[in-house]
Parts: structure tokens; sequence; C-alpha cells
């Protein structure tokens, strides 16, 4: 049986949760770690804001340490793997996270969503979800330089380059990588 753990890396902007719904939409159940962020926010009666999600956040790592979001999904990851081969990940950050879920799951694969700074700037400037509240570059800085980000993307096990504006074919993109995996479909 050929089980795996998609997990996808990248800066914001990139395309992660848009990979992993492209998964979903061929079966592939899957976890945004920062959704557990958001339900922070919305039990403390705040509005979703990027404050508010920072505030959270930090909230949970003092509480948990720098593999917070993954303590938190374990059960969730764990009830998914038992039922399914293929589970997905969107936004693995920090190497505390990758270490533990690595340790915990040896099947899981880390896939980096690269594009370039320039077009993931555009790209979030544009989304209704999540948009972009601060300057795109500190946010980069700030991801990188507090949630040691940089570790799972320089490790990262595949590399999918998305810069163009055309869905389908960054959905045949992460088709390739299954392929590549052997994943076979639900």
């Amino acid at each position: 049986m050929n089980k795996k753990i998609l997990a996808f890396v990248g800066m914001p902007g990139a395309g992660k949760t848009e990979a992993a719904e492209c998964l979903s939409k061929k079966g592939i159940p899957f976890v945004r770690f920062g959704e557990f962020v958001e339900e922070g926010v919305r039990a403390q009666g705040l509005p979703i804001t990027a404050e508010n999600e920072r505030k959270i956040r930090e909230e949970f790592r003092k509480e948990l340490g720098m593999a917070a979001m993954a303590i938190k999904a374990m059960p969730i990851l764990r009830g998914l793997f038992k039922k399914h081969n293929t589970i997905a990940i969107d936004g693995v950050y920090s190497w505390e996270e990758y270490v533990l879920l690595k340790k915990e799951f040896p099947e899981l694969v880390l896939i980096h969503i690269f594009a370039e700074p320039q077009k993931r700037y555009e790209r979030l400037s544009k989304r209704s979800v999540r948009p972009l509240s601060v300057k795109a570059y500190e946010r980069d800085a700030a991801e990188l330089e507090k949630l040691n980000k940089g570790g799972p993307i320089a490790i990262a096990d595949f590399l999918i380059e998305n810069n163009g504006d055309n869905i389908e074919d960054f959905y045949k993109k992460i088709d390739q990588i299954l392929a590549r995996l052997n994943i076979n479909l639900p």
C-alpha cells in the first residue's frame, strides 16, 4: 500500500492552498494549518484580521512551541491517515512542525510551491481570503525569521514552479508529482 502525506510548503501567495484544493477535487482530504489560527481568533470573539491572527499564532506557539500547528493537527491527521492512503497538508511553516510530522509520519513528502515574489505579491493584493495586509516583503521576512519557515522549503522533496496564470497548467504539474509518487486517486 502506497500511503503518503503530501505537505505543501512555500511563501505566501505561491499557491499552497490552490494546490491543496486541487487534491481535494481529486478526493484527497487536506488539513490547512492556518485554520487552527482562524478558529482561535473566532473562539475569542475577534474578527479575522492579520493582527488577530498573529496574536493567536503567538499564543499557540508560546503554549506549545514552534510545532504548535502540527501538534493541534495531529489528531485530525492520524484519523484521516487511518481512512485514506493519501492526505495533504496546506502549509507546514516551521522546521519544528516538519520534524514532528516526519517522526510521526515517515511517509511525509514535502512539495515546495514556488512563485517569484512579484507574482506572489500581485496575487496577495487581489485575493479575497487572507489578503495582503502589510507590505509583502515584510510579511515574507517575518515568516522566514520568526517561523523557521526556510528549512522545510529548503529540503522539499519536489518543486512546482507556479509563476503562470493558467490554473490548468498548475494542476498538470501537481498531477505529474502524483504520478511520480505512484499515488492512486480515490
